[in-house]
């Protein structure tokens, strides 16, 4: 197990936080923690998928740089809604 963190690059270590904080944010808002139609679920998923991709630029795969495209347009959109529908309270 020793080796493995060894070998454990920057990247490496950015891109597994990056995937700690996607999946938490689900897991908040999954046991009510945290509510998806507020500023910081988008906001978290967009921090988490950027960290991620940096990641994958220094070791590409291109399925998961797919996902984080659409995650992080997603994320994108649902900002965007957030303040569209807090403009129109």
């Amino acid at each position: 197990m020793t080796a493995f963190f060894d070998s454990l690059t920057a990247a490496d270590a950015i891109g597994s936080f990056g995937a700690l904080i996607v999946v938490g944010a689900y897991f908040a808002t999954q046991m009510r923690m945290m509510n998806s139609d507020d500023l910081a679920f988008p906001v978290v998923n967009l921090l988490g998928s950027i960290l991620i991709v940096y990641s994958l630029l220094q070791n590409f795969n291109l399925a998961s740089m797919l996902i984080e495209g659409f995650w992080i347009i997603i994320s994108f959109i649902g900002i965007i809604q957030y303040f569209r529908l807090r403009k129109a309270r």
